[in-house]
C-alpha cells in the first residue's frame, strides 16, 4: 500500500470516528423530532377533586397520557381539542374510559399546533370542583 492510500484510508478512519463519537455524545439530537412524549397523570391527586401532572409542557406532536386514578371515586381525563387553555368546565377533545379507583389507562393525542390546550375531568361537577388545568404545548 502507497504512502497516499495509507493517508486517505487514516482520514476516512478519523473521519468516521468523529460521526461516531458525536453520535454517542448527542443521541437525543437525531431522534429528538420522533420521539414522542410521555405525561403521567394521576387523577385525585394531590386531593379528590385534582389531577397531578408529571410536566405542564410538552413539545408539539405525539404525546402519550399515562392516567391513573389515584383517588376514592371514579375520574376520566380529556384533553381539550383546541388550544384556549382557561376556565372551561367542558370542551370537545379526546376522553379515556371511566377509571375506578386504582385503575389505569393510556391516551395518546398528537398535538398540532402550539399553545395551551385544558385538560379536565368530564364527571359531571368534577371540572367545577377544580379538576382540570392547563397544558402549555411548545
Amino acid at each position: 500500500m502507497t504512502n497516499n492510500a495509507s493517508a486517505r484510508l487514516f482520514g476516512i478512519a478519523v473521519a468516521a470516528a468523529s460521526v461516531m463519537g458525536l453520535l454517542l455524545v448527542l443521541p437525543g439530537v437525531a431522534a429528538a423530532g420522533n420521539r414522542a412524549s410521555t405525561v403521567t397523570v394521576t387523577a385525585g391527586k394531590p386531593s379528590e377533586f385534582r389531577f397531578q401532572l408529571s410536566t405542564k409542557s410538552v413539545d408539539h406532536g405525539p404525546v402519550t397520557f399515562k392516567i391513573k386514578d389515584g383517588g376514592q371515586i371514579p375520574h376520566d381525563f380529556e384533553i381539550c381539542a383546541s388550544a384556549k387553555g382557561g376556565t372551561a368546565n367542558a370542551c370537545e377533545g379526546k376522553t379515556t374510559k371511566m377509571l375506578s379507583p386504582g385503575a389505569s389507562t393510556t391516551l395518546t393525542y398528537t398535538f398540532k399546533t402550539r399553545g395551551t390546550y385544558e385538560y379536565l375531568c368530564t364527571v359531571p361537577g368534577h371540572a367545577a370542583s377544580g379538576m382540570k388545568g392547563d397544558l402549555k404545548v411548545t
